[in-house]
């Protein structure tokens, strides 16, 4: 058993002597025990949150307006990157995946959002052309989830979106190779230098690979959390005529 600190403060288990040596079982449950308080001592929402009216009826007839209005007030209040969203898919062998990135747009066709058409995501969505988006803002005690079809914008609008972000988001395209096994820190340094290089001496420089995707969305979630878990869920899903809109239980 670890020894305790007079103030019941856990304290770091020593290392053992031999360097690779695997931990014991009281070192093992020393280190559960510790993050486990963790986890238990972390608080949600420690904060005002905002109310929304539950009626659906209520809400827009369309989840963009609402989506747009959402993302406008995580931004206002001081929510960092409120545009970045989990993208979830998966590949031809139904093997799910995420990762974080970057909304693009979001208008009447759907969410935008790019990447290299051979990187891990691309190739994915060229198996399997769907996915799913998720938000988070936890200073609002927001989410919204969207799920959809995917299509990419093709060759001239993937170009103009990539040549209207920053200078390193087109060195780091010109770099590409994304997801591919790196053999060394190094081997990206010299290709990340090259490429800054080339992206300030051409800033209308081609990355072919660069793909803008759109996911259509057949629903849309929106989740404001409530201190009393009395959470509102509104869903909207999108039928032949139009979208419907309905609550669920939390």
């Amino acid at each position: 058993m670890v020894d305790q600190p007079a103030d019941n403060r856990p304290t770091e288990a020593a290392p053992n002597a031999a360097a690779g040596a695997v931990p014991d079982a009281a070192s093992d449950a020393a280190a559960d025990a510790r993050f486990h308080a963790l986890l238990r001592s972390l608080r949600v929402w420690d904060c005002e949150l905002p109310a929304i009216d539950p009626d659906p009826a209520h809400a827009p007839a369309h989840p963009l307006p609402l989506f747009r209005q959402w993302l406008r007030e995580a931004a206002e209040a001081g929510v960092p990157e409120p545009h970045t969203m989990t993208l979830a898919t998966a590949g031809a062998s139904g093997d799910p995946d995420v990762r974080t990135v970057m909304l693009h747009d979001a208008d009447a066709r759907g969410w935008h959002f790019a990447t290299h058409r051979g990187s891990r995501k691309g190739r994915e969505l060229a198996a399997r052309p769907r996915a799913a988006l998720g938000f988070y803002w936890p200073a609002l005690g927001r989410q919204v989830r969207v799920r959809g079809a995917v299509t990419e914008a093709g060759p001239e609008e993937s170009a103009a979106d990539l040549h209207r972000r920053s200078t390193g988001a087109l060195a780091a395209a010109l770099v590409g190779r994304q997801s591919d096994e790196l053999a060394s820190y190094a081997e990206l340094e010299r290709a990340s230098e090259a490429a800054w290089e080339h992206a300030r001496r051409e800033p209308d420089a081609p990355v072919p690979s660069w793909t803008l995707y759109v996911l259509a969305p057949d629903e849309v979630e929106f989740f404001q959390g409530d201190a009393r878990r009395r959470h509102v869920r509104l869903q909207y899903r999108r039928e032949d005529d139009g979208w419907t809109r309905g609550l669920l239980w939390p």
